[in-house]
């Protein structure tokens, strides 16, 4: 199955903003199953707000990340806002009208976390909900280690793993990237579907980290 497919019912815009997206890159983290994994909490969220407008949700979550920007880049801070703006043109060459063109635009530059932009929309709620989801649970513990990787971090600081006696270090030592953000983000979900999908989620990381820190201490509880 074409993967423009599961973005029913907007298979055919998903098969154009797809085409526009061009090759995929290297980083496994925002690739396209990320974009299926963002739609799939997306299309959950909206379906528990009748006002939302699912097109509109549909085509930030395929452009959310259409300018790559790698975690540890001085333009990190920027990304949300250079893939608004590049959405910007895709979708005026859609014949998308100006003021939907605004709209959105600020529901892609207000998903990300590190712009701390505050989503004024329904559909910015939503998408920065779906987007948090998939760097928290089960895939979020993925992506974590899987970045580290990228960027050259150790698994955790053999003298104070649970960085009791220090700072925290998520550049150096992926482990304190739970503490440092992880959980961080999934105490601030904006919608009553989203915060209660990050509840099981932050409960699925609680548990790695306790079971982490007690296998780093030999079996032993920390």
């Amino acid at each position: 199955m074409a993967i423009h497919a599961a973005f029913t019912p907007f298979e055919t815009l998903a098969a154009r903003l797809i085409a526009e997206l061009g090759p995929a890159g290297t980083d496994g983290s925002h690739d396209l199953s990320h974009i299926l994994r963002v739609w799939r909490n997306a299309a959950a969220i909206a379906a528990t707000e009748p006002a939302a407008d699912a097109e509109m949700v549909c085509a930030a979550v395929l452009l959310h990340d259409c300018v790559a920007v790698e975690k540890d880049s001085p333009l990190r801070s920027q990304a949300s806002r250079l893939a608004a703006e590049r959405a910007r043109g895709i979708v005026a060459d859609l014949g998308w009208p100006p003021e939907r063109i605004d709209a959105l635009a600020h529901v892609i530059e207000a998903h990300s976390f590190s712009a701390g932009i505050e989503p004024r929309t329904l559909e910015a709620r939503i998408l920065q909900d779906a987007d948090r989801l998939d760097a928290i649970g089960a895939i979020g513990i993925a992506r974590c280690f899987y970045t580290g990787g990228r960027m050259g971090s150790q698994l955790y600081d053999p003298d104070d793993p649970a960085a009791q006696q220090r700072g925290l270090d998520d550049r150096r030592y992926a482990i304190d990237h739970f503490p440092a953000k992880l959980f961080k983000v999934a105490d601030g979900f904006r919608t009553p579907a989203g915060q209660a999908m990050a509840r099981a989620r932050a409960e699925t990381m609680h548990r790695f980290v306790a079971d982490f820190m007690a296998e780093v201490a030999g079996g032993q509880e920390p």
